[in-house]
């Protein structure tokens, strides 16, 4: 990594001035009103609604508030005095004052908050949001076969499995999960994001002359501490979060990819896989949505292939953005079934996760019962076999934990500790599958 105080790659031109954060980098704090990439009247206008939402405020609140050096702040405020929309009531502190909207600048304000509703830290251009997310993707801390066992070290998988997971994941690649359900599909996937490396640096809003993309979701990304004295030589309207996951499943739509408009908040949400940059976004249940599969197929086509999107705003206007994400696609229906070949070309790997071997599951049933203090009495894991083998009954990940929940259940509401034995497994098995004509006194007792 580099060791000079700041660096601006000449071949991106948008990139924020980065300076050295510790063994990353960080975006510098804005030194003029040339640096901040949007329109002074953009800023302006934002400065003046804030003003519009108190009674008073400081010089200092509106540089809080909007996210901006007191500096930069203090000019809009300066200039917004001059133009007989705020007036001065007051000082604070040594260089700052106590402002309040006046009739001019009240009613300006209501005619911008009937465009834009708005009101929050100032935005970056879409230039330097997509330089930004480019840079940091394209410099990310590579995933090694360490980083993959630890972020995996939880599951039970065949080395193969693990292999083609680590692929996917090391090379930013597509990866396609498939097979019968309760084996881990939706487990693998959350667990490999976790082999991703460092963090990210993502924008509050984008802006668009007067238009707002809400980049920064609170929900779906986990904001990660900058001391006080870092704080202070950084541009606030950038959040450093750790590299995003974003799950979603059967509730997903096409409108889900599309910038999502508030008539009465008269701004835009970023769409999902926005959101997702630079981290993970793993589509669950895949085909089990209320749309035709094949129209989410011809959607992802191309940011899949090209690594941008095209969205719309509500004006007719067509935006790019880049689509720089792990995607992972999770499905428990034949491939054949809800996919084309055009597609599964464009997947980085697939990977079919099948019934676990009675020697996985095994070792499933242990972890878990382990990790809940509870111990396996010898012999009971063969009871529990013929128990799949006399019902006919495929092994299942999932089970081992569900079936040891339901033993839980059992002890609980007779006030016991947990107890894995014959009859406190039969209960639960009985629960859990269902009755079963032949008696379960034929199976094999323990010891």
């Amino acid at each position: 990594m580099s060791g000079d105080s700041e660096t601006n790659p000449s071949d991106v031109p948008h990139l924020p001035t980065m300076i050295p954060l510790g063994d990353a980098f960080a975006p510098k704090v804005l030194a003029d009103m040339h640096d901040v990439g949007v329109s002074p009247a953009v800023l302006s206008d934002l400065a003046l609604k804030a003003a519009y939402t108190v009674p008073q405020f400081t010089t200092e609140w509106a540089a809080r508030r909007l996210c901006l050096p007191l500096a930069l702040v203090s000019e809009l405020l300066e200039q917004q005095r001059a133009d007989h929309l705020l007036e001065v009531i007051g000082t604070s502190g040594p260089f700052g004052y106590r402002y309040a909207i006046l009739a001019r600048g009240r009613e300006r304000a209501g005619r911008l908050l009937e465009v834009s509703g708005y009101v929050g830290p100032a935005p970056v251009s879409l230039e330097s949001y997509t330089a930004m997310i480019e840079w940091q993707v394209a410099r990310a801390p590579a995933v090694g076969p360490r980083h993959v066992a630890d972020a995996l070290a939880d599951l039970v998988l065949p080395e193969e499995s693990r292999l083609r997971a680590g692929l996917a994941i090391s090379s930013g690649r597509s990866l396609f999960l498939h097979g019968p359900p309760g084996n881990g599909k939706t487990s693998l996937g959350r667990a490999l994001h976790n082999a991703l490396q460092g963090h990210l640096w993502i924008p509050h809003c984008i802006g668009i002359e007067s238009t707002i993309i809400r980049i920064f979701d609170a929900q779906v990304h986990h904001a990660v501490d900058v001391s006080p004295d870092q704080s202070r030589a950084i541009d606030q309207r950038w959040v450093r979060v750790r590299r995003p996951l974003i799950v979603a499943g059967g509730e997903l739509t096409l409108e889900s990819f599309d910038l999502a408009y508030s008539p009465s908040l008269r701004y835009y949400e970023a769409p999902l896989h926005v959101k997702a940059n630079g981290g993970t976004f793993l589509i669950d249940d895949f085909g089990r949505q209320r749309i035709e599969p094949h129209l989410l197929l011809n959607r992802w086509i191309i940011p899949m292939e090209h690594q941008f999107d095209y969205l719309t705003l509500h004006t007719g206007q067509k935006i790019q953005v880049p689509f720089l994400l792990s995607l992972i696609i999770a499905t428990n229906l034949d491939p054949a079934d809800v996919t084309d070949a055009a597609f599964l070309r464009r997947m980085g790997y697939r990977l079919r996760i099948g019934p676990p071997s009675p020697e996985r599951y095994t070792e499933i049933f242990r972890r878990h019962a382990g990790r809940l203090g509870a111990e396996v009495p010898p012999g009971l894991l063969d009871r529990l076999l013929a128990l799949y083998h006399r019902d006919r009954r495929e092994l299942r990940s999932c089970e081992p934990r569900d079936l040891i929940d339901r033993v839980r259940d059992i002890c609980r509401y007779r006030e016991l500790p947990l107890q894995l034995n014959e009859e406190t497994l039969d209960l639960a098995w009985t629960g859990y599958c269902g009755e079963n004509p032949t008696p379960a006194s034929e199976l094999p007792g323990l010891p």
